[in-house]
């Protein structure tokens, strides 16, 4: 079950078999935002740390949302408008003066 302040990124995994045949693996992760931090499969970032979050669409449906922190700028690709959960974290931030 999804949080409220969640969305679903995803990766690709791309592998050589035995027979030198190139497979890709696509997995699916969740971005969950609390009132504190964001959080994905490989990466934590306290909200204090994170900028801004923005996202660009591409034409044939999905995109990608970018987390500007002060680590640099963290990309995820999603199927899905990131509209609602950017809202929530500027909403977050705002509350927090963060």
């Amino acid at each position: 079950m999804l949080n409220e302040h969640s969305i679903i990124y995803i990766e690709i995994e791309r592998k050589i078999d035995f027979y030198y045949q190139m497979q890709q693996i696509e997995m699916q992760y969740e971005l969950l935002l609390n009132s504190d931090k964001i959080t994905s499969a490989s990466h934590q970032f306290e909200l204090r740390n994170v900028h801004d979050i923005s996202h660009k669409t591409f034409s044939f449906g999905g995109g990608i949302l970018y987390l500007h922190t002060n680590q640099g700028v963290f990309s995820y690709k999603i199927q899905v408008n990131p509209t609602s959960f950017i809202h929530a974290f500027k909403s977050l931030k705002a509350d927090n003066k963060i």
